[in-house]
């Protein structure tokens, strides 16, 4: 039978973890504490517990592992906003679940590697694959805020983004924001900004998912 992976060159992950998820997780947390340019991937595989040639099995470089970090903060909120489309909920009920969702899955893990949007290296031709579904994310989001509003207006949708978002910056403040009573408050407030009435908020609180 032949053996799925490379074995570790230092003995069996302590973590549990398989050898891949090892290095995913050193890499964020050298990545959010040193800085992506102070993360080496020398740094990376001693932080997982292995050598350079054994992650260089599972990744060809830095750049690899960051996208793949990246991409686990969007892709599921994108597969979820997907799914709404089959959805017979009103549009502001649908937009408040993806609010919820996506502001859950920001605040998800131990590490911040929504931090990560905000580095220039994310703009390389490496992460296009990243910004790519992080606008196939932003479309989803602008089609349910014009269905709430009725009026096709970019910059609304970009208030809307920009909000939800937001919780990036504020977990570098407050590492230890709780999601289950940040994310429906975020929810609540994007639906106030596209106004909402507070009456309605009550009743579509109680139909989202």
């Amino acid at each position: 039978m032949t053996s799925l992976g490379r074995p570790r060159a230092k003995g069996p992950s302590k973590s549990g973890l398989s050898t891949e998820q090892d290095i995913l997780v050193a890499a964020a947390r050298l990545f959010c504490e040193a800085g992506y340019g102070g993360a080496s991937t020398h740094k990376i595989a001693a932080a997982a517990g292995i050598s350079q040639a054994t992650m260089y099995h599972y990744f060809p470089g830095k750049q690899a592992i960051l996208l793949r970090l990246l991409l686990a903060t969007v892709r599921p909120s994108v597969t979820y906003a997907l799914g709404l489309a089959g959805r017979d909920e009103p549009a502001d009920v649908r937009l408040w679940g993806l609010c919820a969702y996506d502001v859950r899955l920001l605040l998800s893990g131990r590490d911040n590697i929504g931090a990560l949007y905000l580095i220039p290296e994310v703009g390389d031709e490496a992460f296009a694959e990243f910004r790519a579904e992080h606008a196939r994310l932003y479309a989803v989001y602008h089609d349910l805020v014009t269905a709430v509003t009725g009026v096709d207006d970019a910059a609304v949708t970009g208030l809307v983004f920009g909000l939800v978002e937001s919780v990036i910056l504020r977990r570098r403040a407050e590492p230890e924001l709780d999601a289950d009573t940040v994310a429906p408050a975020l929810a609540d407030a994007v639906l106030r900004v596209l106004r909402v009435p507070e009456q309605r908020l009550k009743k579509l609180r109680a139909q989202a998912f």
